[in-house]
Parts: structure tokens; sequence; C-alpha cells
């Protein structure tokens, strides 16, 4: 089991691990692309907000009221200054319609969760708004299956560490699970602990790491989150111990 044995706490990540997140996001940018149209093309635009929501992660952080302003900000940017009140009203309303979309779960993660929780504590560890992460917790029916929620700022190791002292146990003892290379899976590797990589079909340019980083005896690759319990030695779906 490659260490897994040791694991005594299990932290798992929320956005495109537990619902879907990105595929929002990417509709929102295909409608901001299409805003702006007659002014740019599409690549043109997608690359200048790339650019803006890079330079104003330290201002706004994650989420949508980061993506708003900065899709604002490319917007005057791009038109130089000529972008209209009717059109700045549009963006807001696609950012609004964002925070009303439906949370939407990944396929079996609720039976995963379900299956884990017996055996270890299960810590949802997110980054980004809190207020929107908070909503799509509540949302989502998961609240209940959670020893604990963490929303950072950022998925550092010093975060990480965080939650592990807070859980009582050694870094070789904890397990993260989540879709993102560069939040959820390579800091708890430098931090020593395992991690399961859980793809999902699309990443955030920003999330992406060199493959050959995940090449590590503690990284886990599986294809859906179904396979975790089974990875942990429990079977079936009461994830009693095999």
């Amino acid at each position: 089991m490659s260490g897994l044995n040791l694991i005594r706490a299990v932290g798992i990540d929320a956005d495109d691990t537990l619902w879907h997140n990105e595929t929002i996001f990417e509709a929102s940018h295909r409608r901001f692309c299409e805003l702006l149209s007659h002014h740019h093309p599409a690549d043109t635009v997608e690359r200048a907000l790339y650019e803006v929501e890079m330079a104003n992660l330290e201002h706004f952080g994650y989420g949508i009221k980061g993506f708003a302003l900065s899709a604002i900000e490319t917007a005057v940017k791009l038109t130089e200054g000529r972008i209209s009140g009717e059109e700045i009203a549009e963006i807001l309303a696609v950012a609004k319609s964002m925070v009303a979309h439906p949370v939407e779960l990944l396929d079996g993660v609720r039976e995963t969760l379900e299956a884990l929780r017996p055996h270890f504590p299960l810590i949802l560890i997110t980054k980004g708004d809190l207020r929107d992460q908070e909503r799509k917790l509540e949302r989502s029916g998961l609240a209940d299956l959670f020893a604990g929620v963490s929303i950072v700022s950022e998925k550092t190791v010093t975060a990480y560490r965080r939650v592990v002292e807070t859980c009582g146990v050694a870094p070789e003892q904890f397990l993260m699970i989540g879709n993102s290379p560069k939040s959820d899976i390579l800091p708890v590797i430098e931090l020593g602990g395992h991690a399961v990589h859980v793809p999902y079909h699309l990443t955030w340019e920003h999330e992406q790491a060199d493959d050959a980083r995940l090449d590590h005896p503690r990284v886990h690759r599986v294809v859906s989150v179904r396979e975790v319990p089974g990875l942990l030695g429990l079977n079936g779906a009461e994830g009693k111990p095999s």
C-alpha cells in the first residue's frame, strides 16, 4: 500500500474534486470573449484576461468576485476605456449567474465520503472566496460528512502543515485528495504527506504542473474518486476493512 496503511487523516479538495467548478468558469470565459468579440479575437481576449487575473490574485484572490473584477479591468484595457455601462452590466450578470449556478456533485463523491468517514476524520481543504465556498458546501449536502473545514487564500506547505497539526497527526499520516497538481498534490508531497491525484477533464492553466513532478512514490493516481476507499484498504460500499 506504499505507506497508505499509516494514514490517520484525510484532506479533500472541493472544486472539481467534489463538485463541478471549472466548467462554469470556462463557460463564463466564453461569454466574456463573445461580449468583446467586436473588439478583439477570442484568443486575444482570453490571454489578456488570464494576465490580468494573475496580476490581481494578490489583490482579489481566487473565485467569482476576482474573475468579475478582472474581467471588467480587462474589458476597460482592451477597449481603451470605451466599454459601455451596458457591457459592464452584462459582465456583472455573468458573475451573478455563476454564483446562482447549482452545485453538481461529481460521480461517486457521496458514496466515497460515506465509505471513508467511519475510518478517518475528513477535512475539506479549499481555497477561494470564503462566502462562495461556504455557500457551495451548504448547497452540496455534504457538510455533515466533514470533521473540519479549512478555507485558505492559497494552498501552500504552511497551510497544509497547519491542517495536519490541527488533526494531531504526523505529515506521513496525512492524505490529500484533489484534482490540482499545483494546489492539492505537490505542497502535500513537499510536506511529507501522501496525495491522491483525481484528474478533472479541465484544469485551469494556473493550476497545471509538469507531469514529471507527479512521478513520486507518495503520489497515487486514480481515474475516479470511487477508487480511493480500495486504495486505503477498504472494501465495499460501507468501506469495511479488506
